[in-house]
């Protein structure tokens, strides 16, 4: 037998604060709030408070996997925070958890600065240090706070994002087969200006420049303070890139798509997944679209879809399930997950 790395739970938290449909309709004006959901597959999207941040979200989600008995706080001894909006520049969001949640002093804390295929990476990363030996019990958790990035006239993107955070547990057993993976990974960074906030970091300082909002040709407003995505450009990467990355997964993996019991991808929007699953001519029951009452939640779409779809009973336990992330980077992932 060999130590193999197993996921063995999943839980999420989303901000008290709600933006719905309704509100975005009253305040654009010229859209109705079933247009932003048939559009977006979006109704409502949580909105941290100002003063809580992704740490203070991932805090919950972990707390939740603790109360659900899936393990105690005292048996981690590896931390992965994954996240594009840290509490600061330094120290890592991680080392300020490891505090909060009470964790062993004697446990490994990371941060992961990636974002759509940020779970992916996660578990790549998780798998690895458990199967190296170096852990046991880790602590994978994702958190984005994505809206205070986005301009409140950019309906572009506040329709379709949302703050939120997930924890995953991945553990030690033994197994003659591999419970996690394989895994395809990559990144393509030319497409890096298509997905960013270009102002604010250290290669371009905030400034008076930067803060001065401008509107675009179709009526958004932003700074350079704030997202700025080239929803087309994206749209052409996701359908040039997913199904590639897939077929080498299979390829990896030995199987045929036939023999994938779900796909749970990044819930980037409606519209970008249908296309995407029309590609694949992947059955529509098996290929998981609920974004509903989340949005696209960044690094955290993923393990939130894939805790409804156990919590409906839609993905059970055996099911091979493929996962596959893809966005701001660029960058792109997917596994297979045994559902145990």
């Amino acid at each position: 037998m060999t130590q193999r790395a197993v996921l063995t739970a999943i839980k999420s938290f989303l901000p008290e604060n709600k933006l719905t449909n309704e509100q975005l309709a009253e305040q654009f004006g010229d859209w109705h709030a079933s247009q932003i959901l048939s559009k977006t597959g979006v109704a409502v999207r949580g909105v941290a408070a100002p003063d809580e941040c992704a740490s203070d979200l991932g805090v919950r989600a972990a707390q939740r996997l603790f109360e659900s008995g899936a393990c105690s706080p005292d048996e981690i001894d590896f931390l992965i925070f994954c996240t594009q909006s840290p509490d600061y520049f330094t120290p890592t969001t991680a080392c300020l958890m490891q505090n909060a949640l009470g964790l062993p002093t004697n446990c490994g804390a990371i941060d992961v600065n990636q974002g759509c295929s940020g779970y992916i990476y996660g578990l790549a990363l998780a798998k690895s240090l458990v199967e190296a030996g170096t852990a046991r019990n880790v602590l994978l958790v994702t958190g984005d706070t994505y809206m205070k990035f986005i301009n409140r006239r950019d309906r572009s993107l506040l329709t379709l994002f949302g703050d939120g955070a997930a924890a995953t547990l991945i553990r030690a057993v033994e197994s003659e087969r591999e419970l996690i993976g394989p895994f395809v990974l990559g990144s393509d960074g030319g497409g890096a200006n298509q997905i960013i906030v270009k102002a604010g970091g250290l290669r371009r300082r905030a400034s008076a420049e930067t803060a001065v909002e401008k509107e675009d040709s179709a009526g958004n407003w932003r700074s350079d303070e704030n997202l700025f995505m080239d929803g087309a450009d994206v749209f052409s990467f996701a359908l040039r890139t997913v199904p590639p990355t897939l077929q080498q997964l299979l390829d990896k993996s030995g199987m045929t798509l036939e023999q994938i019991d779900f796909i749970v991808p990044h819930q980037a929007n409606k519209f970008v997944l249908e296309r995407l699953r029309a590609k694949l001519k992947f059955p529509a029951e098996k290929f998981w679209i609920d974004m509903e009452d989340s949005g696209n939640t960044v690094s955290s779409t993923i393990p939130i879809a894939l805790e409804k779809a156990l919590q409906k009973g839609r993905v059970k336990q055996g099911d091979r399930v493929a996962l596959v992330g893809f966005g701001v980077g660029y960058s792109w992932g997917a596994t297979l997950v045994e559902i145990v």
